[in-house]
């Protein structure tokens, strides 16, 4: 269980590690940020980031509450 802990420590590090600014907009998206201009394009940009995360961390809460229950049942 050690190494788990560990090599899943790795990974979150090299992740960490190797950001960088996502550019998450289809070309729609695209075309009218750069009519708005630089700050409300970063702005629909990080909103577009968000809400892309938000079911990401939903199924990730729910997965470490299942793997917890099922901890218990061995």
């Amino acid at each position: 269980m050690k190494t788990w802990r560990i090599f899943l420590l790795t990974i979150l590090i090299a992740a960490a590690a190797s950001l960088q600014p996502a550019a998450a907009q289809c070309s729609i998206c695209t075309k009218t940020s750069m009519q708005q201009g630089e700050k409300p394009a970063r702005g629909m940009n990080s909103g577009i980031v968000y809400l892309m995360l938000t079911p990401f961390v939903v199924m990730g809460f729910l997965g470490y509450r299942w793997y917890k229950n099922q901890q218990g049942e061995f």
